[in-house]
């Protein structure tokens, strides 16, 4: 096949000779570094004599051939693999610029991948990518992995249809060793192929497909040509990154349906299209006057700056970012164990001190996923996906055990939520009291951590204020701060010392309560530096001051031992309990219908949730744990919460981003389920039988 003569004597012809379908076929003319130029695509539908003639016919008339659609000579660690069909069709063209791309195409992937990085910011940390052809992606996965161990190379599949992935660079690297030696003899080839039509190989057929599927569907990331992605379901390629090339229109609308999440398109563009990196790498050699071996670094970024090429970063459907996080949960008591299969039956069956044994035996078991978690979703477009992760250990076993027993088991955990791809963990109830809350576990982790303690603090007293105004007991000062007294039991704690520094800025007096008294004294001293004028009071406990208290806010880490007499409490007082397990038992709270006793601040997260039960109603999340799924949302893949002293800034800031993202403070709730506007009105009736009639209000704080 013969090109037509070119228009100008300065014109320059570039053939791509395609492996491709020849439906694709194309003519255009362009200019391009000041040259005009022809480019003309032969497809020749996989067929490599056809190939190898319209080279013959072509080569006199191109200044420089591209070959498309056909294996690059890959470099995979030391491996030099020559595919001899593109070996043999550059020889074909020995006196002219021949070139698959290779050499762009590696600067176009890995620039991509760090563009991306840089760009989102931690996309791509502790991803699971998957690899349809890892040998062709060397670059692309050399480049990743800078930010994820989590890499999967298909290679198995797509060779020799072994259902088995290679998870590691150094795998790839081992198998190419191996196998390059076989891959491209003809006898291997046709042994190969023999054993793929046997009926043995056939009935495994759907094992290895299946096996390959469940890949897809596990992955974050799949690196990948668009026509090897055509085999795929849209629910296995729901909420996917695809990094591939030359994506049109048409590849686009397909994505869209599919509903690929975001597309990295490393493709050049000429004329408003996407061009093979085989045309443009011809093109540089035609406009330079050199072989592609003879273009160095410097030829390529002269080009890519002066054209202002760059990745494309696509979403089909939309703006929509998938996140992911882990967060740690254990047991409260030994009565969560008994909800568990075999448990529950053991328990059923056995006396106390079998249960007791249980409860020091599951303190030993390694961690596990209790529930996957998705369906969260952003007003912003923001989603998150993620894992609770179960430790054994009730609060009475972490704490008989010194902190190394519980700090190794989170470290499991977090070893655990790396290899899931999550890119931030957060700790749950226990697990983020023990030591030094959190600080030596993030020091040792492979990803950041929070313990959750800011947005705790934030929901605490979000709670709190909303059930005061429902209450309607405490009017507004002249200063702007709620006219009445607040105490917090527990102020030296992470939360508690955080409530104290708030509450100080909000209400006229606060009482701080803490059996510690050179913190308390440290910790008043901070708060009147923070909020000069703030009247703060200290004691040793709670008790002496009880009677006086409008506000009560507990939060200690006294696993079950009672803190306060509720008998003691005036009646309407709001008392907002954060510990876990809770400071107020049931049987006091049940003493005192005149005393709004809640259980801390949960948070509505946004979205359809699905997550296994947590004890609490659909869609509903401690805030700890909403702190870890904020962070997620945010892309705040960072050490945010951890020690005993929380920054209020930090409390003020996760409080403002939980807005951003569409948390809401949940249905106020106590030991007894949520609170109806009948149980306030029922609070109210029985505060003022109890007091005497006072003057109501319903006015807020600013």
């Amino acid at each position: 096949m013969a090109t037509e003569k070119k228009e100008s004597p300065n014109m320059k012809t570039i053939v791509s000779v395609s492996q491709g379908s020849s439906e694709s076929d194309y003519q255009m003319d362009t200019r391009f570094l000041g040259t005009p130029f022809r480019i003309i695509r032969i497809g020749t539908d996989g067929d490599i004599d056809r190939a190898e003639k319209v080279l013959e016919s072509v080569h006199a008339q191109a200044d420089a051939i591209g070959l498309s659609m056909i294996h690059d000579h890959y470099q995979v660690g030391r491996e030099q693999i020559v595919h001899p069909n593109t070996a043999r069709l550059e020889a074909c063209v020995p006196d002219k610029p021949v070139t698959t791309g290779a050499g762009l195409r590696g600067i176009l992937q890995e620039w991509a991948i760090r563009h991306t990085q840089s760009e989102l910011g931690h996309f791509f940390d502790n991803a699971r990518v998957l690899f349809m052809n890892g040998q062709a992606s060397y670059r692309i996965a050399r480049s990743l992995s800078e930010h994820t161990d989590n890499l999967f190379f298909a290679d198995p599949f797509t060779d020799f249809g072994v259902p088995r992935l290679l998870t590691s660079l150094n795998q790839l690297e081992t198998y190419s060793s191996l196998t390059a030696p076989l891959m491209f003899r003809p006898a291997a080839v046709k042994t190969i192929e023999a054993i793929m039509k046997t009926p043995l190989y056939r009935l495994g057929e759907g094992l290895v497909k299946g096996s390959l599927h469940k890949a897809v569907s596990e992955a974050h990331v799949i690196v990948s040509t668009i026509d090897d992605l055509a085999q795929f379901s849209q629910k296995e390629l729901d909420g996917k990154t695809v990094i591939t090339s030359r994506v049109t229109d048409s590849a686009l609308e397909w994505m869209r349906a599919s509903r690929v999440a975001m597309v990295v398109d490393y493709s050049p563009w000429l004329e408003d299209r996407p061009i093979g990196v085989n045309v443009m790498d011809a093109m540089i050699s035609a406009s330079l006057s050199r072989t592609p071996e003879q273009l160095g670094p410097d030829d390529y970024l002269d080009v890519i700056q002066s054209l202002g090429i760059e990745p494309r970063i696509l979403y089909p459907n939309g703006y929509r970012r998938v996140n992911r996080f882990a967060f740690v949960i254990h047991p409260l008591s030994q009565q969560y164990l008994t909800k568990t299969s075999p448990l529950d039956w053991i328990a059923s069956v056995s006396p106390p001190m079998v249960m007791n044994l249980v409860e020091k035996a599951v303190a030993y078991t390694p961690p596990f996923i209790y529930s996957k978690v998705s369906g969260i979703k952003s007003p912003t477009g923001d989603e998150v996906e993620g894992w609770l992760i179960t430790v054994g250990g009730t609060p009475k076993e972490i704490m008989s055990h010194d902190p190394e027993f519980t700090y190794a088991r989170l470290l499991q955990a977090a070893e655990l939520a790396k290899k899931l791809g999550a890119q931030i963990m957060g700790l749950g109830a226990f697990t983020k009291v023990v030591g030094d809350a959190g600080i030596t576990v993030a020091k040792r982790a492979p990803l950041p951590i929070t313990t959750g303690n800011s947005y705790s603090a934030s929901g605490a007293l979000w709670a709190a204020h909303d059930a005061m105004q429902r209450v309607g007991r405490i009017a507004i000062g002249p200063s702007g701060k709620a006219a009445g007294k607040a105490m917090v039991v527990g102020a030296t704690g992470a939360i508690g010392s955080v409530c104290a520094r708030l509450l100080a800025k909000a209400v006229d007096e606060v009482y701080l309560a803490a059996p510690e008294p050179a913190k308390l004294l440290a910790l008043k001293e901070s708060i009147l530096q923070e909020t000069p004028g703030a009247i703060v009071h200290v004691a040793g406990g709670a008790d002496k001051d009880l009677a006086k208290m409008d506000m009560i806010v507990t939060a200690t880490s006294g696993a079950g031992k009672r803190i306060l007499d509720i008998m003691k409490v005036k009646p309407g007082c709001v008392i907002t309990d954060v510990a876990r397990p809770l400071d107020i038992p049931p049987e006091d709270v049940a003493k005192r219908p005149d005393v709004l006793v809640i259980e801390s601040g949960e948070i509505q997260l946004p979205g359809e949730v699905h997550m296994k039960d947590i004890g609490l109603p659909r869609g509903i999340a401690y805030a700890c744990l909403a702190e870890t799924i904020v962070l997620t949302l945010e892309a705040r893949f960072e050490n945010f919460t951890l020690g005993r002293n929380i920054e209020w800034e930090k409390v003020r800031e996760i409080y403002k981003l939980g807005l951003k993202h569409g948390m809401k403070l949940a249905a106020i709730s106590g030991v007894n389920g949520t609170f109806t506007e009948e149980d306030f009105e029922r609070v109210r009736s029985l505060a003022v039988k109890e007091e005497g009639p006072q003057r109501m209000s319903v006015r807020t704080s600013a």
